[in-house]
């Protein structure tokens, strides 16, 4: 079929777009295909148009307040009180990359596609992408800043106080993660709302070191035949473990220190809302004999609930990964006056030794 030929003359960008085979990839992109990625379709509405949308703030109501219900004995006026409306900013990230290769390559290898190896290996790069993406946004997060008196800055003090659990300066087998570690991090993080974690990433050491402890709960399934066997998914404390080691780690003699992230469903947005021309093929036919280029690109929403990204003047058509990793364009949400609690932002890390 003619369109599923990746050259300049019949190349078909929807064929492109489902094409799938690709060599394996050692590198383990987790996070990026998780349930922790998710979308918000106010954000989606505001910035999806291809007419250089690159910053939005969408409504967030707050709650009514927590007032003590007023006694009526028939005499006293009812005293009222309203919700507040808070924004939260939405950024667009846009990515683009491309890749050449000779047709005379094809001439000595007996005819190899070398762009075909190029195009099949395009979603496993684009996933690479996306978690680079994410854990610049997850560093912001937990970069905030802290020291000043304004409301930002005392709830960014108040979410990192409470939402890192750092183990790893304790003695001995107390800073490695242990069976109470997981449960004591959320606790801590969201008190009595603790069930919005539903998610756990961690490097393979750190994995490794609770299989050991046969803290992972490995989930099985039985096959036709009545085997049970064990699926390469784990849980900790009911909650889904990811192994990756693309999780961040932090040399310290003479140990090293192990970022693990506790995650909620849809914590972080990460939505690809796609590129006006997201794939083309260019032939240019006068260089090295002929070659042809293959064009990527790529548009996300990024986002973290609970969390707004304020835009600095220095971002005018799309957020860099360190834009995105920069603490001083995160805050949690707040109105000027008070914050949301950061009891319902679902995101939250161990730091350990393993």
């Amino acid at each position: 079929m003619a369109n599923t030929k990746f050259d300049s003359k019949s190349f078909n960008p929807e064929a492109f777009g489902h094409y799938v085979d690709r060599i394996p990839n050692v590198k383990k992109t987790e996070l990026a295909k998780s349930g922790a990625v998710g979308t918000n379709e106010q954000a989606r509405s505001a910035l999806a148009s291809q007419t250089g949308s690159l910053y939005a703030r969408i409504p967030y109501f707050g709650r009514i307040s927590g007032q003590t219900s007023q006694n009526n004995d028939g005499a006293h006026d009812i005293t009222s009180t309203s919700t507040t409306t808070y924004e939260q900013g939405f950024v667009t990230a846009s990515r683009m990359d491309s890749w050449t290769e000779k047709s005379f390559s094809k001439n000595i290898t007996a005819g190899v596609d070398f762009m075909d190896n190029v195009a099949g290996q395009i979603a496993d790069y684009k996933q690479e992408v996306r978690q680079d993406m994410l854990l610049a946004i997850l560093k912001g997060v937990f970069s905030m800043k802290t020291e000043g008196a304004t409301v930002p800055e005392k709830a960014a003090k108040e979410f990192l106080e409470k939402h890192v659990y750092d183990i790893s300066e304790e003695e001995g087998e107390a800073a490695y993660v242990g069976a109470a570690t997981l449960n004591k991090a959320i606790q801590k993080a969201c008190g009595d709302n603790k069930s919005i974690f539903k998610l756990v990433i961690m490097h393979s050491e750190v994995a490794t070191n609770l299989e050991n402890l046969r803290l992972l709960k490995y989930l099985t399934y039985t096959d036709a035949d009545g085997v049970t066997r064990d699926l390469a998914i784990a849980t900790w404390n009911g909650r889904t473990v990811l192994i990756d080691d693309g999780m961040p780690t932090e040399d310290a003699e003479p140990d090293v220190k192990y970022t693990t992230y506790i995650l909620g469903t849809g914590s972080i947005i990460l939505d690809d809302i796609g590129d006006s021309v997201p794939y083309e093929m260019s032939r240019s036919p006068e260089k090295n004999g002929g070659q042809d280029t293959l064009y990527v690109r790529d548009r996300y929403i990024c986002g973290v609930d609970g969390i707004s990204f304020e835009k600095p003047a220095g971002v005018t058509a799309s957020a860099s990964n360190s834009d995105l990793e920069n603490g001083e364009n995160w805050n949690i949400i707040n109105d000027g006056k008070t914050a949301i609690s950061h009891k319902a932002i679902a995101i939250a890390k161990i730091v350990s030794k393993g």
